[in-house]
């Protein structure tokens, strides 16, 4: 029986704090336990972004709840934290020397790596840097890896990274892209970004995996066109039905997805919420809020 309930949402965060190592939720002890938190939850030009004055942006510029940092999470099980992408610029400031077990690519482009060019110069123990095997990488980060040990990683193939067990699944992207299907003892969350839909060799993995919850980009609101590179509302919904999702939780949200969410209410299925910066995703039975 699985340790995540199918309510398992809250927020760990007050209004424009951030999560740190030092000051953020207690290390779990369970051996049970596993939790995923949300560090940053927007596309490549985040919310607000720059320069735009529609409703979403402008909430987001008054009050700090709204805001969408480059998509990041943080898993925890005991001891163990392995960051999912590098999209967040002070890494080094929130994560001290050691603290980081291992750290999990999607892929290389550079709303999700970013963090590496600063991190990869520091001082201290070599972090494990999972990746897709993406012969390209971004800029320099293969041949002037510093801290950064890289292992290329197959799909279907899980990797043990500390307490915290990941099996990459192939993804829908312009770029080579692995989604993470992560466990520790019962508990499964599956991390799926970014992507639009569903390869079905993924679809079949997932369905028989069956994650306690999903994870899935969602840039977009429904469009009257089949999205690119990323999902909207539509696709989604057809992925989650797919494999069968009990809980969806959106990620790498644009702009224009928040504005349609504003005057869209209570519009997603009960079973779908929007994913918030410092949202934490662990075996509480608290109910999301949208």
């Amino acid at each position: 029986m699985s340790t995540l309930k199918s309510g398992i949402l809250r927020s760990s965060m007050e209004v424009g704090s951030r999560y740190d190592f030092r000051n953020g939720p207690k290390p779990l002890k369970n051996t049970d336990d596993l939790r995923l938190i949300l560090l940053g939850t927007g596309d490549a030009g985040g919310v607000p972004l720059y320069g735009c004055k529609c409703p979403a942006c402008e909430r987001a510029r008054f009050d700090p709840r709204f805001i969408r940092r480059p998509s990041t999470a943080l898993v925890e099980s005991r001891g163990t934290q392995v960051l999912i992408d590098a999209g967040l610029v002070d890494l080094v400031e929130r994560f001290p020397p050691g603290s980081i077990t291992a750290i999990l690519l999607t892929h290389f482009h550079p709303d999700h790596v970013q963090g590496l060019f600063h991190l990869r110069w520091g001082k201290g123990p070599r972090i494990d840097v999972g990746v897709p095997p993406d012969p390209e990488g971004c800029a320099d980060l293969y041949k002037n890896n510093g801290l950064l040990k890289f292992q290329r990683l197959q799909e279907f193939s899980p990797a043990l990274f500390g307490d915290v067990r990941a099996t990459p699944v192939p993804l829908m992207h312009s770029k080579m892209t692995f989604g993470y299907c992560l466990e520790a003892a019962s508990a499964r969350i599956a991390y799926l970004c970014d992507t639009v839909g569903l390869p079905s060799d993924s679809i079949e993995f997932l369905k028989q995996w069956q994650p306690d919850c999903v994870i899935l980009d969602c840039c977009y609101p429904p469009l009257g066109r089949k999205p690119r590179n990323h999902n909207d509302v539509h696709t989604v919904l057809e992925s989650a039905d797919a494999i069968g999702a009990k809980r969806v939780i959106l990620t790498h949200v644009g702009h224009e997805l928040d504005l349609w969410l504003m005057d869209h209410a209570g519009t997603l299925p009960r079973h779908v919420a929007v994913g918030r910066d410092g949202m934490v995703i662990d075996d509480r039975n608290t109910e999301p809020s949208r």
